[in-house]
């Protein structure tokens, strides 16, 4: 509900975010159209219960109804989230030039799994699948995910960027950290630990559509 919430009534000129630090997981894909043959799901609290949420329904909310004008970035902190939104390219970081490069994840059934018109974003990571679950005992102070840590930080340093920069302060931030929590601000106050239980390594995107990464602003 929260996510056909966001998407609702969207139009030219909006920026939309959505962020999920948790549980990920794989499931068998039953449509055909995933490349490796499992489909990517988020895990909340009652998944469970009700079941996880697959790509596929995340696409179909968040990504399809997105019109031109519109753009969405999802800051998504959960074991096997490269893909959780379905989107037809991912932007990798080639181990030959160690430069940045798009790869085709559309599928061969032809499935459409782009925006209608609208630009999508996801900013994950690549896991080892090894969740480690997080319990935090009463305090006054909160744990924070490593990647969504690693998000904040950078953009904390350096608020104008583009998304490379982004993506290479982040994997240097996650290399680096040490579990305390050095967030400035509002958003900082209450953290002070930082905690790896979503398994992430490195940090990725994903696009609806190709664009240069190294000279686009990044900007929400």
């Amino acid at each position: 509900m929260a996510m056909h919430w966001l998407v609702q009534g969207c139009s030219y000129g909006d920026s939309l975010v959505f962020q999920f630090s948790g549980l990920g997981a794989q499931v068998p894909d039953d449509d055909g159209d995933e490349l490796d043959g499992m489909d990517e799901a988020l895990c909340p609290v009652d998944s469970f219960q009700q079941g996880p949420i697959l790509d596929d329904e995340i696409n179909e909310a968040i990504v399809r109804p997105l019109v031109h004008g519109v753009k969405l970035h999802a800051i998504v902190d959960a074991c096997h989230s490269a893909t959780v939104l379905d989107l037809p390219y991912q932007c990798t970081v080639s181990k030959q030039s160690g430069r940045w490069r798009w790869r085709d994840e559309r599928p061969m059934t032809g499935a459409c799994k782009g925006t209608t018109g609208g630009q999508a974003v996801l900013i994950s990571g690549s896991s080892n699948g090894k969740s480690n679950i997080c319990v935090q005992l009463p305090e006054p102070y909160a744990t924070i995910g490593a990647m969504t840590h690693s998000f904040i930080r950078a953009v904390e340093c350096e608020p104008r960027t583009t998304y490379g920069r982004l993506l290479t302060s982040m994997r240097a931030i996650m290399r680096d950290s040490s579990g305390n929590c050095n967030l400035q601000g509002p958003i900082g106050g209450s953290i002070r630990k930082v905690a790896n239980f979503s398994g992430v390594e490195v940090t990725q995107l994903s696009s609806a559509y190709k664009f240069d990464v190294e000279r686009e602003p990044f900007c929400m």
